[in-house]
């Protein structure tokens, strides 16, 4: 690590790894994994497992795998693998050799249970489901062992080759591992290692009807890639003395070790994927990369970056603890991000005409401004100032509320990198809204103040006539309490579901916004700072007639103050 590049910071996993690294255990060796299930698209929880995983391995040298865990053909889809293998490499990192599935494992894993079933360790059971949750017991209550717990080898052998086979329905049969009915630890009273599944795999086609459980699977599949340090989130932790089981009953070529980590809990949003799928199946939002959705592809589409996103997950931190983080962290990692990288812009988000009747009809006058007030690198940009322009409608008032600094009849305001003018008269339609306003301007304004007389306010403007047209998405939290979840199982209602908190005005379009005409060749993707508007950055519908921007973030982060987004200047 060179002495510019920031030391990562120190967590209970890294004490972990420097002491086996000290003890030699693994023979020094540091290789992670990111397992996902290929069941959805990656939310930011995601990302900070991806960063947690990639960033270990880079930073002591060694590798990290991408696995697949995909086990459950009848959720999983070939689209998901897809956007994770998309989402992992657009944060920045690279995966040892082609991607892993733990599929190119099922034969393995199928002689490692037979080895369970030879060893007394596994058996067949017939038990249903609602008779296998009533021998299950539950967590004051022991278990009782199941009336095919004692079939014999035999017995089990041919059983659990028949269910390859495909000669039973799904359902009839299960393969249990053979531990305690009366362990405290629900998770080791006998539990189902391998279920019957007649569905087609997109990996596997249908070589197989029988598909492996989670909890077997994965500790087999680290230890099958060698796997020195098997990171995941609380959930798992009572599941480890499983993955330890497991793997003490059998001849693996070594034995991960299983660390728990706090997941990330973001406000005001869910990380669920079975509830971002219900949100994307019944259209609550666009998509799953929706901007308004903690998927890292709506992250992306929104306009976050990959820097942003590393730089988050390394200030949250790894604990031990679960908590929940605020949204206005992971804004502030953004904001940071493009204050430095986005260039400026002006884009009139809410059009009103003003008329500078001192301005020569036909007169263009070209006036430079910087791409970036601290980055010259960036060069110049050219505005077109005309006779006609556009300033934004909150920017001026009939009745101004005291200390006003903007826009009113008889006072004067200097546009952003152009002239001072002075608001002559209002034009109202039928219903009484101003729709233009007369103006004049002070030639002798130009990079300069003017003459005996202070003008402390200062907006942003479009040339009528050289702007583009462009939609503005404003975006909101998506639900409108910070714990959805929470807020369902207190409310009053029985009956309440988190998708009764969905944020109403989550989203807000700007149909007639006009953008400078140094946007006009603006792509997918391109981010800028528009000034005192906000970060945005070019939607994937943008077309050659029509810019599109998504709002990436406001300027400041007025929820600490007032609970919610403000969409006026800031």
């Amino acid at each position: 690590m060179s002495d510019t590049e920031k030391k990562p910071a120190s967590n209970f996993i890294r004490h972990i790894i420097d002491e086996d690294i000290s003890n030699n255990k693994n023979d020094g060796k540091v290789v992670t994994r990111f397992p996902p299930e290929p069941n959805g698209y990656l939310h930011i929880g995601h990302a900070k497992s991806i960063c947690l995983n990639f960033g270990l391995a880079e930073d002591y040298h060694g590798d990290c795998n991408l696995r697949f865990d995909d086990t459950n053909p009848e959720k999983e889809d070939m689209e998901y693998i897809d956007s994770i293998k998309e989402d992992v490499s657009w944060l920045g990192y690279k995966w040892v050799g082609e991607p892993k599935y733990a599929s190119a494992y099922f034969d393995q894993l199928y002689h490692y249970a037979i080895e369970l079933i030879k060893s007394g360790k596994a058996y067949v059971c017939s038990l249903s489901a609602d008779e296998a949750r009533e021998y299950r017991g539950s967590l004051t209550k022991p278990g009782k062992d199941s009336p095919y717990r004692d079939q014999t080898m035999e017995e089990n052998l041919d059983l659990f080759a028949r269910m390859k086979q495909g000669e039973f329905d799904e359902g009839a049969k299960v393969l249990r591992a053979r531990i305690d009915m009366a362990a405290p630890n629900i998770n080791m009273r006998d539990p189902i290692i391998y279920r019957i599944r007649k569905i087609e795999h997109h990996q596997t086609g249908n070589e197989w009807c029988i598909y492996p459980m989670y909890d077997y699977t994965h500790c087999l599949s680290d230890a099958i890639e060698g796997i020195t340090h098997s990171l995941c989130t609380l959930e798992f932790e009572d599941h480890r003395p499983l993955y330890d089981w497991v793997l003490d009953q059998l001849q693996t070529p070594c034995h991960p070790q299983q660390i728990e980590f706090a997941r990330l809990n973001l406000n005001y949003t869910i990380t669920s994927k079975r509830k971002l799928k219900q949100l994307v199946d019944e259209n609550h939002v666009l998509g799953w990369d929706d901007p308004r959705m903690p998927t890292i592809s709506g992250l992306r589409r929104r306009g976050y970056t990959p820097a942003s996103i590393r730089d988050f997950s390394e200030r949250i931190g790894v604990t031990k603890v679960d908590g929940v983080v605020d949204m206005g962290t992971l804004e502030f990692c953004i904001r940071e991000d493009l204050e430095h990288s986005a260039p400026r812009a002006m884009c009139v988000i809410k059009p009103l005409k003003v008329t500078i009747e001192s301005w020569a009809d036909e007169h263009v006058e070209d006036l430079s401004a910087l791409r970036h007030p601290k980055d010259d690198s960036m060069g110049r940009r050219i505005l077109k100032m005309t006779r006609v322009i556009y300033i934004d409608r909150s920017d001026f008032e009939e009745v101004p509320p005291p200390k006003y600094k903007r826009l009113t009849v008889d006072k004067e305001v200097r546009l952003r990198n152009s002239y001072v003018i002075k608001c002559n008269e209002m034009i109202k339609n039928e219903q009484g809204e101003v729709i233009e306003l007369r103006c004049t301007h002070d030639a002798d304004t130009l990079g300069k103040r003017p003459e005996g007389r202070k003008v402390k306010g200062v907006v942003h403007w479009v040339s009528e006539q050289y702007s583009v047209p462009a939609e503005v998405r404003i975006y909101d939290r998506l639900f409108s309490e910070e714990n959805p979840d929470s807020a369902a199982r207190n409310h009053e209602d029985e009956d309440s579901h988190f998708l009764d908190f969905l944020n109403p005005d989550s989203i807000t379009v700007m149909n007639d916004a006009r953008a400078e005409i140094s946007l006009a060749d603006t792509k997918a993707g391109d981010s800028f700072q528009f000034e005192r508007e906000g970060y945005f950055t070019a939607d994937p519908d943008t077309t050659n007639d029509k810019l599109v921007f998504n709002r990436t973030v406001s300027l400041r982060d007025s929820w600490a103050k007032a609970g919610k987004l403000s969409t006026g200047k800031e």
